[in-house]
């Protein structure tokens, strides 16, 4: 049976911990794991990896693409109500966090696990069929992103399930790999749903089953092709595992099957709580630099550039598949970097970028954005060329079309007051921004998981992720309200996140 002592030349070298009874001066220290256990536990820690990076790309996948959806499948709905939609996902995940987390403390995770994932594959296909109810169709769409939140319940499972199935040397490897699972989970979600654009609007529609399969379905149903394969290798691979700091079993509740030699699990003990505090109060703050991006950026592009739906969507789909990029390198950078200048170095540089990120987006030009004429009804507004004073009249005309034409309206709607008195942003201060930030999140988010699971150690830390992800859900449920409800400049929004860098 292949096994390795656990000793400081191993931990040294970053090696991953196989303990083996070499003596009777190490066997008060260790227990054995074999070669096999110690594979099966990276499996299921890897599938756990593949679950955190579903549930991300069943969150972001349709981000881009909401809006422009809800707009042609209900004309009575607004800015606001995509607010509400957008924050559907959190609430729905705040109220499934801890009864998904209680639920694993009592049964195998596995059955949580594959509940909230087979939750997550019907919202999904509720949300491809959201179109073919003759009314209320945006109260549908609310429904089944709130049923996607639910099925993302599991988040806190996963992560406590991960920091107790890893010793003190894996733990920032694998929380680091967790935390970039998410994030390029988050980040390449937009890229899928940049790649089913080219279906178009229309797309193909089988009547039998009232199935529309176009730019805004097709990713959804890819999610829930994903969902399922998830499921499967829940069920075929994974299997519960439990080691202390030193990589020794540990018994656990909902360990699954009998295993000779563990370790009973240590008890609680002490937590700094004022660490606890800090760093949930830092994972706060970091949730908000991507809060922007995953909300704001298509509305706000399509009225700073004059971008049509399907530009948006194509448009904001590459930039964030680049930064997705540049992202996975990053994570990859700091997992060497952080054993070189320890953790709080790292994610004090983090914060650094993305101050700096935030700070080029502010409008600092005079060019003020295209205005959207077709939102006015029975009053005009004064412009400087002849020309342009007849801009209600044409706009008109391109509201009467015929059905078979394909006239969108484009621009910032001149209801919206800001777009008469706020800079626009260029197009290269938007880039630029993107990749500044798609450098720093990555930094900030794995730094503060890493720190956060150390601070708690090896005891079971449901309870501390889902104050985590109540976090995580409560500031973008927030943020979405009031960023939809108040349509601001991004500026505005900017200021505010600069500010909490600040602090």
């Amino acid at each position: 049976m292949a096994a390795a002592l656990s000793d400081p030349a191993a931990v040294a070298e970053g090696q991953e911990p196989l303990l083996s009874p070499g003596g009777e001066e190490d066997s008060s220290r260790g227990v054995v794991e074999s070669q096999e256990h110690y594979k099966s536990r990276w499996r299921s820690i890897w599938i756990m990896h593949l679950t955190m990076f579903l549930s991300s790309v069943g969150f972001s996948i349709v981000v881009m693409s909401v809006w422009p959806y809800l707009q042609k499948i209900d004309s009575t709905a607004d800015a606001s109500f995509l607010g509400w939609i957008i924050a559907s996902y959190s609430i729905g995940q705040m109220v499934a966090s801890p009864l998904f987390g209680l639920w694993s403390n009592y049964r195998p995770r596995r059955e949580p696990l594959v509940v909230s994932t087979v939750i997550s594959v019907a919202a999904n296909c509720l949300y491809a069929y959201v179109h073919v109810p003759h009314s209320h169709n945006k109260y549908y769409m609310l429904i089944a992103r709130a049923l996607v939140g639910f099925g993302a319940g599991n988040v806190a499972v996963v992560r406590s399930y991960i920091a107790g199935a890893t010793s003190l040397t894996e733990r920032t490897s694998a929380m680091a790999n967790t935390s970039a699972c998410q994030a390029v989970g988050f980040i390449l979600g937009p890229v899928f749903q940049t790649c089913f654009t080219l279906i178009g609007e229309e797309g193909v529609t089988w009547e039998l089953v009232r199935l529309q399969l176009n730019m805004y379905t097709a990713p959804v149903l890819f999610g829930a092709l994903l969902g399922v394969i998830n499921i499967i290798l829940i069920f075929a691979v994974f299997r519960e595992h439990r080691v202390d700091d030193m990589g020794r079993q540990c018994r656990s509740i909902n360990f699954e099957g009998e295993e000779s030699g563990v370790l009973d699990q240590d008890a609680e003990g002490n937590i700094d709580q004022v660490a606890v505090v800090a760093v949930n109060f830092l994972f706060f703050v970091i949730l908000f630099v991507f809060a922007v991006f995953e909300t704001i950026a298509t509305p706000l592009t399509m009225d700073m550039y004059s971008w049509t739906r399907k530009e948006a969507v194509l448009y904001n789909g590459i930039i964030l598949g680049v930064v997705g990029v540049e992202s996975v390198v990053v994570f990859m950078v700091v997992k060497t970097l952080s054993k070189k200048t320890g953790e709080r170095a790292i994610l004090h540089g983090g914060l650094l970028i993305v101050l700096v990120g935030f700070f080029i987006l502010l409008p600092w030009g005079k060019k003020l954005p295209n205005i959207q004429w077709q939102e006015i009804k029975n009053n005009s507004i004064p412009r400087t060329t002849f020309s342009e004073m007849f801009m209600p009249f044409w706009s008109l005309q391109a509201m009467q079309l015929p059905s078979n034409h394909t006239a969108e309206p484009t621009g910032c709607p001149v209801s919206q007051s800001w777009c008469l008195n706020t800079p626009m942003i260029y197009l290269a201060q938007y880039i630029s921004s993107d990749i500044l930030i798609g450098l720093g999140y990555p930094v900030c988010n794995v730094m503060s998981y890493t720190l956060y699971s150390k601070i708690l150690g090896p005891k079971p830390q449901v309870h501390f992720n889902q104050l985590k992800t109540g976090i995580f859900c409560t500031k973008n449920m927030c943020f979405r309200i009031e960023e939809q409800r108040c349509k601001p400049t991004l500026g505005k929004q900017f200021h505010r996140v600069t500010s909490l860098c600040n602090i």
